[in-house]
């Protein structure tokens, strides 16, 4: 394969990496109306956890699972700050 292979294969893996992370979110807000409904804290450093150390054990390299970790923790805070701002903007309509 060439360069524009490589970039074309990229471009596709980018567009299901979206959809991927789209339904990541959807389900993380799920999470933030039952975390609302059952008075749950957004923040969860032992679930966290469990999710890092479910990327360290399923990753096929090459990226190193420091890096890899260093991601999740990104998505992480973005999946964390979605709930928090649903939850905060629920409270201030006071619509479920």
């Amino acid at each position: 394969m060439d360069i524009a292979d490589w970039r074309r294969k990229i471009d596709e893996l980018d567009r299901q990496i979206v959809l991927l992370i789209s339904e990541r979110a959807a389900a993380a807000q799920e999470i933030g109306r039952l975390k609302r409904s059952t008075s749950l804290p957004v923040y969860e450093p032992n679930r966290e956890r469990v999710i890092f150390d479910n990327v360290r054990t399923h990753n096929p390299g090459p990226l190193p699972d420091s890096e890899l970790v260093h991601i999740y923790e990104r998505i992480i805070d973005v999946m964390r700050a979605l709930q928090k701002n649903q939850l905060a903007s629920r409270n201030e309509t006071g619509k479920d």
